[in-house]
């Protein structure tokens, strides 16, 4: 069963086959209605009843609310009454004068768990050609979610072309997301202004790849890097490494991996890199291909990647 209850994608299929097909450049009420965000989040009171046999009182508990869909009236998620709804539609919305004036462009955007998750993908229209014909492309990911599982997350990201692999791009010295929790209003342009330090620093990305891509590195020193960041954690001990991964990653950088034979990524510390990304992305263990993605995301996988990038410039500098 997919993660994913509705979409909408301009140019490539995705993998999994779903969403309706747009032509580029669409409105922005047209993405609403095909990528099925076109409904609002409604919430009412928390009620239960006193009584046996559920006949007796019907009491309110005013501390929390309930979510629900508009159009199907499903509950979505029961949430501290001071918990701040971001609708599906303002995602959308967000990207509007980004792809009228900025050379944005909306590429997916969609609905996942029945309502509860919600994104927009946008291309930058920035790119770079790395050593090889190796091209990467620069893109805005907004998601959030009504059941307290993600704040509304705006985070800037790399996609690898060869293999979709996609690695966040840094905002200032931080983890590369601008994050605004749900107790808080979402203020979309204050959310713009914030992303406006990474914008420039993209060139500073770009070279930052260029960099790994002329930093050769050896089997051992790759193994002890993919040993130090693939760990999982146990309970009252140490962390421990995840033998699994190490083999998985070792075969892709090696030849098994998308674009591991370009001059980029053989024997380099970028070839390293995409290794854990393509692992991630593509291979890690997972229920489902829609779980790892969210993974991949939102979660685990995220941080994995991000650990990735802290460890591998790290250590080619």
């Amino acid at each position: 069963m997919h993660m994913v209850e509705s979409m909408a994608y301009a140019g490539q299929r995705p993998w999994h086959g779903l969403g309706n097909k747009l032509a580029r450049h669409q409105p922005i009420e047209v993405w609403k209605q095909q990528a099925g965000m076109d409904w609002q989040i409604e919430e009412s009171e928390v009620r239960y009843v006193t009584g046996s046999h559920n006949i007796g009182t019907i009491n309110a508990f005013p501390q929390n609310k309930v979510l629900y869909r508009s159009d199907t009236k499903k509950p979505l998620a029961v949430v501290s009454k001071r918990f701040q709804v971001v609708q599906p539609g303002e995602i959308l919305e967000f990207y509007r004068d980004l792809t009228a004036t900025n050379g944005f462009e909306l590429e997916t955007a969609g609905v996942l768990r029945e309502g509860r998750k919600f994104w927009a993908l946008a291309r930058t229209g920035q790119s770079a050609t790395l050593r090889g014909r190796d091209r990467v492309e620069g893109y805005l990911l907004l998601a959030t979610a009504c059941d307290g599982t993600l704040a509304t997350t705006a985070q800037f990201t790399s996609v690898r072309v060869v293999c979709n692999n996609t690695l966040a791009i840094a905002v200032g010295q931080g983890e590369g997301a601008i994050k605004v929790p749900h107790r808080s209003q979402f203020d979309p342009e204050r959310v713009k202004r914030q992303l406006g330090i990474t914008v420039s620093a993209w060139d500073g990305f770009v070279e930052r790849m260029k960099a790994l891509c002329e930093r050769p590195v050896d089997p051992d020193s790759a193994e002890a890097l993919l040993r130090r960041i693939l760990t999982y954690a146990v309970p009252n001990a140490a962390p421990m490494v995840n033998e699994h991964a190490v083999a998985n990653v070792c075969a892709l950088i090696e030849g098994g991996g998308r674009g591991s034979q370009l001059s980029s990524s053989r024997g380099t510390a970028w070839g390293l890199l995409n290794g854990i990304t393509e692992y991630v992305d593509h291979h890690r263990r997972a229920r489902s291909d829609d779980h790892r993605r969210d993974a991949a995301w939102f979660g685990e996988g995220a941080r994995i990647k991000q650990r990735a990038w802290e460890e591998v410039t790290r250590w080619a500098a």
